[in-house]
């Protein structure tokens, strides 16, 4: 009687509700682990180094989970992500040459007989993460081609008002074409006739929020300034001098020959009875 081998997706489902809390935390966006591309059999599959996984189980925000296994060392880590393989749902791999011809296209990657975590090795994800958002979306999508497919079906009271939202919105996306037009060519009429240029709203593409992108209204169009680095260098070179300069003058002294230094007197040292040994000077110095 044979024996049959289990699926990976036979092995994740017997994994522990621990088990999967803390796969869907590094597969989210809230853990920060570094996702890498590489090509597996043909196919495109996500990996990442151990290294990133420990860190991510060693941040505040999986320490504020509940349900999920204690991390407090880097050894905790390493264990709890060392027993997750057992469930597929990453296996440990070797990473090998790139799969195109320039040394950015994703490199290949063999699974490897020894499955065991470490930090320096690569791990590739077999398990893609809750898959509710993608349905979510998939069943919009469906909705919005049945609504528009029957637009004709629809209340004449309902048809006129997605008319005006839609003059609205076309509306909105021409007056941003005109403005950045406008502001394009005032800011060369500027640039000619008042050196160096005036920009009317100046944060309009900047990653700003709305309201942000129309405040100021006009600036001028100052570059940054560049001569920050050159005072440093300078001001390090002056400090560097100046440490020369001592380092000399300090050097000359040391050279100095041992007559010339003023000898201090050592000092008194207390005996009993009050009596103190003192330096008498020789009857040749005198």
């Amino acid at each position: 009687m044979s024996q049959q081998t289990a699926t990976v997706e036979e092995q994740q489902l017997r994994a522990p509700k621990e088990t999967k809390a803390v796969i869907d935390f590094l597969r989210g966006s809230k853990s920060g682990l570094k996702n890498r591309t590489g090509v597996l059999n043909g196919g495109r599959r996500e990996y990442f180094k151990g290294k990133s996984a420990i860190k991510a189980l060693l941040t505040p925000a999986y320490a504020k989970l509940k349900n999920v296994p204690e991390v407090t060392t880097e050894e905790e880590a390493k264990q709890v992500l060392h027993n997750i393989i057992q469930y597929g749902f990453y296996l440990r791999v070797d990473r090998g040459s790139p799969s195109g011809s320039s040394s950015s296209s994703p490199k290949h990657i063999q699974i490897n007989p020894m499955q065991q975590f470490e930090p320096d090795s690569y791990y590739a994800w077999f398990y893609e993460g809750s898959q509710w958002t993608t349905y979510l979306g998939g069943v919009g999508l469906v909705v919005v081609m049945l609504a528009a497919v029957m637009f004709p079906l629809w209340p004449t009271s309902l048809r006129i008002g997605v008319w005006y939202l839609s003059m609205a919105g076309f509306g909105f996306i021409g007056l941003f074409i005109v403005i950045a037009i406008v502001r394009l060519i005032f800011y060369i009429i500027t640039v000619v006739a008042a050196s160096p240029g005036i920009w009317i709203f100046p944060k309009l593409f900047a990653d700003v929020g709305f309201v942000e992108s129309f405040i100021p209204v006009w600036d001028w169009d100052i570059p940054p300034p560049k001569k920050q680095k050159k005072k440093r260098s300078e001001k390090g070179g002056l400090t560097a001098d100046k440490s020369k300069k001592k380092r000399k003058t300090l050097g000359s002294n040391d050279a100095s020959p041992a007559g010339s230094r003023p000898e201090t007197p050592l000092p008194a040292t207390p005996l009993r009875g009050g009596a103190r040994i003192e330096e008498v000077p020789d009857e040749g110095d005198s």
